[in-house]
């Protein structure tokens, strides 16, 4: 009895030493660079919001945030990857509306949204505006809507690809239009936009920060924004709601998710530095230049916004008939 006590003994301490070794290692987070995925293509905003966070967070946190850019399946090859990754605060991942509210509304994906990640805090949120080739003869949207019905599908839209908010913006258009325009996906919203430049597609609805420049340059034509009011980056071009079309208007979230089961004490700290961060004039203005509007929360106002997020985009998807 008294050999299996000096066990038992022996056991409990050596639980509460690995106890406290973890704890003082959640304490100590982190100790070694950051793997930060991306889950679209190098260029245009996504990549922006990735890459300025993971500078400035990995200031904050003195290690080095390391991009990993995972396109592919409108998001959804990157947000796995850190879905099945190990929950140790070491993989985090640029959460965004389309792989996380969207596909799962349009398809099956290889991750659930919310039983899969844990949340740190959300990042940003912008809108987007409807650009054309200056080959395609039309200057407004009324303009556009008397082409396409004139020439069903023979006008094309690209988009970040099968899935992404790009892509549900220009199926949401084709709806509350009526109008016949066919989908050309690709790997993300740069690729997008070399498309639309070559002429090789007609349309899209892009980032601000991805379109602003050719179309200062003449090389795109803006046609019409899809937030509620005007841009300040872009002033001179109508809201959708201007031209007279209702039920496009949306935008897009951005935050920073980890694998599920990932220690609170560790999303926690991320969680207010984000904040700080976003307390930060200089963070903030770098933030609007780029046409992006900067968010923060804790972990736990995280979980009723997904929900949420999740509710709007069945329905919206619903109502508008949209398929893969």
């Amino acid at each position: 009895m008294k050999a299996m006590n000096r066990v038992m003994v022996a056991l409990f301490g050596l639980l509460l030493l690995l106890a406290g070794g973890s704890v003082l290692a959640q304490q100590d987070y982190p100790t070694k660079p950051i793997r930060f995925i991306v889950p679209f293509a190098p260029g245009g905003g996504t990549d922006f919001v990735g890459r300025l966070v993971a500078q400035k967070l990995g200031e904050r946190l003195g290690q080095q945030l390391v991009i990993d850019n995972r396109a592919g399946a409108g998001g959804a090859i990157g947000s796995n990857m850190v879905a099945k990754a190990a929950p140790d605060g070491y993989t985090l991942l640029l959460g965004m509306v389309s792989p996380l509210a969207i596909n799962p509304n349009l398809e099956q994906v290889p991750y659930d949204p919310v039983r899969d990640f844990s949340a740190a805090s959300l990042l940003a949120s912008s809108y987007h505006v409807l650009v054309t080739h200056p080959s395609l003869p039309v200057k407004s949207v009324k303009d556009l809507i008397a082409l396409a019905k004139a020439r069903p599908g023979q006008i094309n839209y690209a988009s970040a690809g099968a899935g992404t908010n790009l892509f549900l913006i220009g199926e949401l258009f084709k709806s509350a239009t009526h109008t016949d325009i066919v989908h050309i996906p690709y790997k993300g919203t740069a690729p997008a936009v070399v498309a639309i430049l070559s002429g090789e597609s007609q349309m899209m609805f892009g980032g601000i920060t991805g379109v602003m420049q050719h179309v200062n340059s003449n090389r795109l034509r803006a046609i019409a924004m899809t937030s509620p009011k005007r841009s300040p980056l872009m002033p001179q071009v109508p809201t959708l709601i201007e031209s007279g079309l209702r039920g496009v208007d949306v935008g897009s979230w951005y935050a920073l998710l980890a694998p599920a089961k990932t220690p609170r004490s560790i999303l926690d700290r991320i969680s207010q530095e984000l904040a700080q961060l976003a307390a930060q004039p200089d963070y903030r203005q770098e933030m609007e230049r780029q046409a992006f509007e900067t968010l923060s929360s804790t972990p736990d106002q995280f979980a009723p916004f997904m929900k949420a997020e999740l509710e709007k985009w069945a329905k919206v998807i619903k109502t508008a008939g949209i398929k893969q």
